[in-house]
């Protein structure tokens, strides 16, 4: 009676699930829509795309995660899942911001590009590259085992199956051969049923026991951090997330299709999507997993095709098994093609065209290659040991959203919220996240030494070729060019009429006024940004490159004290509306414009609002 009912019960769930599947296939636009003269991709398949790499990750974080904190993992992989879940909001937040400022796609690189210059945005793509080829190795590793769980295969014979995974993939990669969006979801179709199915099972067998033990986790855990104090709790708690949060690698895949989706809203309906699919999936099967009767340490490699075995018998184990292994390959694929768009976005920005020359398939054919043998050197060094690939992978990919955080720190710091009021998230929540991912990082490095080599090495290459390659190839070099000169504007106001002349500061993005001969707006802008349009005859354009918006402003002062001695200056800077919570830095800025009446008497200062009734409107504040 009990087996029928469970077969009842899986039954009706898979024609559920069939039924849902049969009604978004179709559906029109579902993955692609064509919209603006190109083809764009949905929120659903960019989420769909991410979810197959972050669900991989399941096969093998529960027992890795196991071997460090035991039974603590069952409630640390949940309360990591609510981390990433915060983490993940202000990804949409940085989304939002490159499509302010027309960067599309690049993820973390572009990000950091922006924000902290050429030089040290190549730490972002070591830590990157780091990320996608630990990603290839620990999935073709986990793939080889889960697929051969059931198959008594020497090691020698491992070995060769998992160099033929990564080189079959790289063969396929080079001749064009990609998957796509609609190929993406019918898998995703597939697992969806088998891992669907698998949960279902595995809450139908689960016994007051497993809850018990469940249960206890997070009563233990909280035990724990209480009893160890306010520093040792914090110490240990990092520890225990440090050693789950490779449960969630591939969030930022999202954020790295940002290019292929028509805008930031689409990535952060993504974002909700994942919080609702493998953001529960993913605790609930570890919970149930870790709680079962199997034997965790027996079974490090192919933790969850024994446990689907034990549910259902060895045929259910097998099917786990190989759908375990067909994600774990596509993962594989997606660090490939990841890595070979980083390494193109890269060359192109800096002319290096020799390694991104491609072949008559249009297949960047020898990033592919060198891909491959890293990825095969890589598992040598490492004896295909999942438990050290998954220490050497978990600091990268924290290595990449300390980065992240930080940048979006640095921005917000200097922007406040004016340029994204549509979206944009709490600035102490941000601090908080930077801290407990940069709390996970300095763990990371001091305790897991493989991954600390790989890193660092990997780091000082990238900063090493980076600081070369920037200062010959800098795309900033352009945009400079392009750049208005203090002279043109000094030239302009010797012209003008009247004796009395004014300067507006204005950011890049604001209005000006009309045109007046005895009136200039001035704009520092970034080059990374590059230079803003200008939008009236007397709008000047200042490169602000290497120095700090009031060194900017002091020096321009300088050249209108000596070349205009017998015009009146009157100085005008906008009212800062910002909170101080919002923008700290409103108060340096602040501080900083008050010594200006010191340093140049002869000039008049104003800090003034005009609200919108008022004539000139365009003087609206900054």
């Amino acid at each position: 009676m009990q087996l029928s009912m469970k077969f009842v019960t899986l039954a009706l769930l898979n024609v559920a699930v069939i039924w849902i599947f049969i009604w978004l296939f179709r559906k029109k636009n579902l993955l692609t829509y064509f919209s603006g003269g190109r083809w764009w991709l949905t929120w659903l398949a960019t989420g769909v795309i991410t979810l197959m790499d972050e669900l991989t990750s399941i096969f093998y974080v529960p027992a890795e995660s196991w071997r460090f904190i035991g039974l603590h993992a069952i409630a640390f992989i949940a309360i990591t899942s609510l981390f990433i879940r915060f983490l993940s909001t202000r990804m949409t937040e940085i989304a939002q911001i490159l499509e302010h400022h027309n960067l599309r796609g690049g993820g973390v690189y572009s990000f950091s590009y922006f924000v902290l210059g050429p030089t040290l945005s190549f730490v972002a793509v070591a830590s990157i590259m780091v990320d996608y080829i630990l990603t290839a190795c620990i999935s073709t590793v986990s793939a080889v085992e889960n697929g051969l769980t059931f198959l008594a295969i020497p090691p020698e014979q491992k070995f060769f199956i998992m160099f033929a995974v990564v080189w079959a993939i790289a063969g396929l990669n080079i001749l064009g051969i990609r998957e796509n969006a609609r190929f993406t979801f019918g898998l995703f179709f597939v697992v969806a049923v088998v891992l669907l199915t698998f949960l279902a099972s595995a809450l139908y067998e689960s016994t007051g026991a497993s809850w018990g033990i469940i249960g206890h986790s997070f009563t233990n855990a909280v035990s724990e951090v209480h009893e160890r104090g306010a520093i040792g709790g914090y110490g240990w708690s990092i520890f225990a997330v440090a050693s789950c949060i490779l449960a969630y690698s591939g969030i930022e895949s999202v954020l790295q299709t940002a290019g292929l989706v028509k805008s930031w809203r689409d990535i952060h309906k993504a974002y909700i999507f994942l919080a609702l699919t493998v953001g529960i999936f993913t605790p609930m099967i570890s919970m149930l997993v870790l709680s079962s009767p199997v034997n965790v340490a027996a079974h490090e490699t192919d933790l969850l095709t024994q446990y689907a075995a034990a549910l259902n018998g060895i045929p259910f184990g097998v099917i786990v098994g190989v759908i375990a292994s067909v994600a774990l390959i596509m993962a594989v694929n997606t660090a490939f093609v990841a890595s070979s768009e980083l390494m193109e976005r890269v060359a192109h920005r800096y002319n290096f065209h020799w390694i991104i020359r491609t072949n008559k398939r249009q297949s960047l054919y020898r990033i592919h290659v060198l891909n491959a043998v890293l990825f095969t050197i890589i598992i040598l060094i490492t004896s295909g040991s999942q438990k050290i690939l998954a220490e050497m992978y978990a600091l990268g990919l924290v290595a990449s959203f300390s980065i992240n955080m930080g940048c979006l720190l640095i921005y917000r710091y200097s922007t406040g919220t004016k340029e994204i009021r549509e979206y944009y998230t709490s600035r102490t929540g941000t601090l908080i996240i930077f801290i407990i991912l940069i709390s996970c990082l300095g763990y990371l490095v001091y305790d897991k030494p493989y991954g600390t080599a790989l890193w660092l090495g990997a780091t000082a290459f990238s900063l090493l070729v980076g600081i070369r390659v920037a200062k010959k190839k800098a795309p900033e070099k352009t945009e400079i060019e392009q750049t208005d000169t203090p002279m043109q504007m000094v030239f302009a106001l010797a012209e003008a009429p009247n004796d009395n002349v004014h300067i507006y500061f204005k950011r890049p993005l604001e209005s000006v006024g009309m045109h007046d001969p005895n009136v200039a707006f001035v704009s520092f802008y970034s080059p990374r940004a590059g230079i803003p349009q200008r939008v009236a005859l007397n709008h000047y354009r200042f490169a602000s490159a290497g120095q700090s918006l009031f060194e900017s402003i002091t020096e321009l002062l300088y050249v209108l004290k000596y070349e205009l001695p017998h015009k009146s200056v009157t100085v005008h800077f906008g009212w800062p509306l910002s909170s101080w919570i919002d923008r700290f830095s409103i108060g340096v800025m602040v501080y900083s414009i008050m010594r200006l009446p010191k340093i140049f008497p002869e000039f008049d200062f104003v800090i003034e609002y005009f609200g919108k009734s008022t004539v000139m409107s365009s003087h609206h504040p900054k």
